[in-house]
């Protein structure tokens, strides 16, 4: 019997086969890993260097454990070159590998900026354990380092807040006009900009990146106004691009994200996805809950049980301690106003629509004690 295979070793690959795990303990399962196969949660990387930890306290369990755990075959370091549907087969260079079902958790790449500059090939992006690990060595010695981060989205923000507080200088470039801009009202970003900046972090808005070159041992960046900066390392966090090119070339239907149903069927009936490549209902959601909630579905339909996935209303923690921040963001192109209700301590932005419906929040400081009240009076994302 050919197995479940899993292609992926994040959150979403591990949590699926531990979800099938729980009612089937014996058909055979493999998860390929392109990486170690170490299992760890990939949200801690933005906030574990003021923890101090190196690399090896993120990971919880080796890709040998992990295969003990689930009663699967573990393939680390292992890069999947084609997929064919019709076959039931996968290609990993000349070897052919059968399976019964196909489960994509093939995450999502850091989005690279066409930036010019003889030191643009040093931008580092961080979006796995091993990246992680090459940072946290750049950032090892004696001296703080000169971190210059692109991006104040969600990542760029936490990472801003872990590096100050690790004891580095740290400036942070976007061409929106606040941080958190696709998620908070401006009230509530010019609160994470002023908690921030009173840690030391620098800001520069409303001005892109244009170069990046060498200068001796550390690196000039250019931005687009003219402002030139000097750092040590270069972070680039702008967002995140589902993998696709895998389905896309197997004939599978792709948008933005891997294409499912609510079954998170492809258009392939017996390959799945999942987490970050994923797109269902035109929605893409590289966040945490989506993939619990997507895994726990998806782990009772391999084991025989079709589970539609459903997703409730989902908030947001933004690991930015220094300015604690929860948002479950409307619907894209929801109608509706942001009323914000602004205080010494905390800042409670309510999306409604015209009848006063809440259809998201934005809290910040002392008003995320609020999130409790709020969640059930929020729409579902999905039903």
């Amino acid at each position: 019997m050919s197995p479940i295979i899993i292609l992926g070793s994040g959150l979403a690959g591990y949590n699926v086969a531990k979800e099938l795990r729980k009612t089937d303990k014996d058909t055979p399962l493999t998860v390929i890993s392109a990486d170690s196969g170490y299992f760890y949660s990939k949200p801690m990387l933005s906030n574990a260097l003021a923890q101090k930890k190196a690399p090896a306290a993120i990971a919880l369990n080796t890709a040998e454990q992990m295969a003990t755990q689930l009663n699967a075959t573990v393939r680390k370091q292992t890069r999947v070159t084609a997929i064919n549907p019709a076959a039931h087969t996968l290609q990993i260079g000349d070897e052919t590998l059968a399976y019964s079902r196909l489960v994509l958790a093939l995450g999502a790449d850091q989005i690279r900026l066409p930036i010019s500059g003889d030191a643009a090939n040093r931008i580092i992006t961080v979006n796995d354990l091993d990246d992680y690990g090459r940072f946290h060595e750049l950032l090892a010695g004696k001296r703080e380092k000169r971190v210059a981060i692109i991006g104040a989205g969600l990542i760029g923000s936490e990472f801003a807040n872990d590096l100050v507080v690790a004891g580095h200088q740290v400036e942070v470039i976007d061409i929106a006009n606040q941080p958190l801009g696709r998620l908070l009202p401006v009230e509530g970003g010019a609160m994470v900009r002023d908690k921030l900046q009173a840690m030391g972090v620098a800001w520069h808005f409303g001005t892109g990146t244009q170069s990046v070159d060498g200068d001796g041992a550390a690196i000039k960046v250019t931005l687009e106004n003219g402002t030139t900066l000097a750092a040590d390392i270069v972070l680039s966090a702008v967002g995140l691009k589902p993998r696709i090119a895998l389905a896309q070339a197997a004939g599978l239907k792709v948008n933005r994200g891997i294409v499912v149903n609510k079954n998170l069927q492809t258009s392939d009936p017996d390959i799945y996805a999942l987490g970050d490549c994923m797109e269902i209902e035109g929605l893409v959601m590289p966040f945490v809950m989506p993939i619990m909630h997507a895994a726990r579905a998806l782990g009772a339909t391999l084991a025989g049980k079709p589970t539609p996935v459903s997703f409730p209303a989902m908030p947001v923690l933004v690991k930015t301690p220094a300015c604690p921040t929860i948002v479950s963001p409307p619907a894209p192109g929801a109608a509706g106003e942001w009323q914000v209700e602004a205080g010494a301590e905390g800042i409670k932005s309510l999306f409604v629509d015209a009848s006063g419906k809440l259809l998201g929040f934005a809290l910040n400081g002392a008003a995320t004690a609020e999130r409790a009240k709020l969640l059930p009076l929020l729409p579902a994302v999905l039903a």
